[in-house]
């Protein structure tokens, strides 16, 4: 028996298939953008024979039909590329090797039921299409075809899908932009992070060929917001999710520097602050957040920072080398601005309220190794005490006074104390806001209203995983997956959302991955050993896990996001005795 993989790639998609993670074929934008996040070594390919045809495609024969079992990948290497070969129900499937996100090897990754997911930060790829089904990251894989002869397996495939290891699915355009009003648009989307940009890119690659507006308050097209804290050198053209000339092939057109001031839903009309109307037949609401800010004298002085943009990060970075850094709040952007300037700053200290850091969230016994790990690396903790005044010297920042009494030099100030939802804007629109200001949305991200949609970090949706409590959930992977669920429903596809939140932190060439939601957790588990910081921390509510969070343990995190997406429950005892019976399905 043999097994041949054919790349099949439609000439209208041969040039998505060379684009690299902002879109674009070159190679040093694929390195910044697509590599070095975690080095983590690949394993070794196996060995193949190989020959090149003249039509740019390579043929090779990777292993005996025989080797793989069910439930088994291989990263097999066809010369000038390498591929994902995959058994799964008796069949043999092959996709790109590399998640398009950040480069994690799938095959360190978990395949389960039909897809595979990254080992790293939890997208889904559907093994027989290549196509993306969790987030995060735009694109899906490259797929090839799988032909079974003879008692040997062979792939067949072109050389470009091989070497980028992504595929940018099939898009609509606007069939007659010019003869739009340009007061009225068919979508308007307020906000341009990953939640509208993906509401965006599903309208296209489900057909949708009419006007598509984005607006954002922001300078920039759509960026990785993430890299603003863990990687804050990066230029804005390094860390944009899609090149300008993405928008434009696409007709997605993107107003920047442009700021929604009122909404009349029902004249379905935006009213800009520059004057502005813009009418609109479906409406997103993916706003986001607003940093708080300190209430305490001298908040407003130079050299105090809320990052929010490219050049805030970039600034920070500048004025901190070799001087003395103050963070304000130990959440995940103080926690990994800490990290970040701790061997380029002559001192960083970190003030928080809280005993310990990310006691909330991860638990205290977790919180105290991270806060252990940061301390090893020069960082100086002020726990349970607050800034009470910030003073200058010849107008700028000289040191910050702690409400316990001491006083930190400081030539910079990072205040990383939490944020509110970007809703104030709709407060007198009759679109349903709760207490907190965060807009109510459906499991199909609608609104109150008729035609109007919302996701991102400004919303609380009903959680399948917490019996459809209403929560907010502000990261990255959850934002494009609203997205997604809001452009499919102003379709009328009827979707429900129903996703495993994933998140990922990363401090000092460490990463936390996280997946569930443990809000309310009462005990945590703990298997692995904390100070030598490989460890696995399982969150439990009652007898139930909620939440998992690891380092150093892939692909733990991934494996139960699986578990959990399957509806399955994972019980506190299965744990406990570290019987991990229940990942193979054999447990409750």
């Amino acid at each position: 028996v043999e097994v041949k993989i054919e790349v099949v790639i439609p000439e209208k998609e041969r040039s998505k298939e060379e684009m690299s993670p902002n879109g674009k074929a070159s190679p040093l934008i694929y390195k910044v953008n697509g590599t070095a996040r975690h080095y983590h070594l690949e394993e070794h390919p196996i060995a193949s024979s190989h020959y090149q045809n003249p039509k740019g495609m390579v043929e090779a024969s990777v292993c005996h039909v025989k080797d793989l079992e069910n439930g088994q990948m291989r990263e097999v290497d066809l010369g000038c590329g390498k591929a994902l070969l995959i058994k799964e129900s008796g069949e043999f499937h092959a996709v790109g090797h590399k998640c398009p996100h950040y480069g994690a090897p799938l095959v360190k990754g978990v395949l389960s039921k039909g897809r595979v997911r990254c080992p790293w930060h939890g997208a889904c790829f559907n093994i027989g299409t290549g196509d993306i089904e969790d987030f995060p990251g735009l694109d899906s894989l490259p797929r090839f075809q799988v032909k079974i002869e003879k008692e040997k397996v062979y792939i067949r495939a072109s050389k470009q899908a091989l070497q980028t290891q992504r595929r940018t699915k099939m898009m609509a355009k606007c069939i007659s932009l010019s003869n739009y009003n340009l007061s009225s648009t068919n979508v308007l989307i307020i906000g341009a992070g990953a939640a509208g940009l993906v509401c965006a890119e599903t309208l296209r690659q489900e057909g949708f060929s009419d006007r598509i507006v984005m607006c954002t308050m922001d300078r920039h097209l759509p960026y990785d917001r993430p890299k603003l804290s863990k990687s804050m050198d990066s230029h804005p053209e390094q860390i944009a999710l899609r090149p300008k000339e993405f928008f434009c092939t696409y007709d997605i057109e993107v107003l920047t520097e442009m700021q929604v001031a009122a909404v009349d839903i029902k004249n379905k009309i935006a009213v800009f602050k520059d004057g502005l109307n813009m009418e609109y037949n479906k409406l997103l609401i993916a706003t986001g957040n607003t940093p708080k800010a300190l209430s305490c004298k001298g908040k407003e002085m130079e050299n105090v920072f809320n990052i929010r943009t490219p050049e805030d990060a970039n600034r920070v970075v500048k004025l901190a080398t070799s001087k003395n850094v103050v963070i304000v709040g130990a959440s995940f952007l103080g926690m990994e601005v800490a990290a970040y300037l701790a061997d380029r700053a002559h001192s960083v200290s970190l003030v928080e309220l809280e005993e310990v850091p990310f006691k909330k969230f991860f638990g205290e016994r977790v919180g105290r190794a991270v806060m252990k790990m940061f301390e090893n690396n020069r960082v100086k903790f002020y726990m349970q005490t607050e800034v009470s005044e910030l003073r200058e010297q010849e107008g700028k920042l000289k040191e910050v006074v702690l409400k316990s009494g001491k006083v930190l030099r400081a030539d910079v100030c990072v205040v990383g104390v939490g944020a509110v939802p970007a809703t104030g804007f709709l407060k007198q629109s009759g679109i349903h806001i709760d207490s907190k200001g965060f807009i109510v949305v459906n499991k199909m991200m609608q609104t109150n209203i008729p035609g109007v949609f919302a996701a991102g970090d400004a919303v609380t949706f009903p959680l399948a995983l917490r019996n459809n409590k209403k929560v907010n959930v502000p990261h990255w992977q959850m934002a494009h997956m609203h997205g997604r669920i809001a452009a499919l429903n102003m379709l009328a596809h009827g979707t429900e959302i129903s996703t495993i939140p994933y998140l990922w932190t990363a401090m000092f060439g460490k990463s936390i991955r996280y997946a569930g939601h443990g809000e309310g957790f009462d005990d945590v588990v703990i298997q692995g050993d904390l100070d030598e910081q490989k460890f696995v921390a399982f969150y439990t509510k009652s007898d139930e896990v909620v939440a998992v969070a690891s380092m150093n343990y892939d692909p733990i995190v991934s494996k139960v996001a699986e578990v959990l997406a399957a509806g399955r429950t994972i019980r506190k005892r299965d744990v406990e005795t570290g019987d991990m019976s229940w990942l193979t399905g054999k447990g409750s």
